[in-house]
């Protein structure tokens, strides 16, 4: 399928495209609820995590507390790939983000604070034109 390898060429190749809407993670004893289309799904011993919109969450009562923005990575990742979710989280945090990956087969998926979702889409602009030399010196430049 072509997946790229080559850091510098993901990097230069990210192409961040910010969803417009608000997604929670939430948990659940057993599978997802009616009228719940998760995103991501985590089967973990506590139970089945489920990233879903929050409009849907709220609808059928789940509970969560953190809302993020979805931004997606349009270059195709070989699931392989050495350093991009390094460089990705290193630049995120240097700015004082937090960030929650998952990887697709075809795109890496990133969750950041939904406030902060456009800074996070800055932050990956800047690194994706080579703006951030040190992927740490980002604080500041939002």
């Amino acid at each position: 399928m072509n997946a790229e390898r080559d850091l510098t060429r993901l990097l230069a190749g990210m192409r961040p495209e910010l969803d417009p809407g608000r997604y929670v993670f939430t948990t659940v004893a057993g599978p997802a609820p009616a009228g719940v289309a998760p995103v991501v799904t985590v089967a973990e011993d506590e139970g089945l995590t489920l990233v879903v919109r929050q409009e849907e969450a709220d609808a059928a009562a789940l509970p969560y507390d953190y809302v993020a923005g979805r931004i997606t990575l349009r270059v195709h990742s070989a699931l392989d790939a050495v350093g991009l979710t390094a460089a990705v989280a290193g630049a995120l945090a240097g700015a004082g983000l937090s960030c929650n990956v998952v990887a697709g087969f075809h795109h890496d998926h990133l969750f950041v604070e939904h406030a902060r979702a456009e800074q996070a889409l800055a932050v990956l602009e800047r690194l994706m034109a080579g703006d951030i030399g040190d992927i740490g010196d980002t604080r500041g430049r939002s």
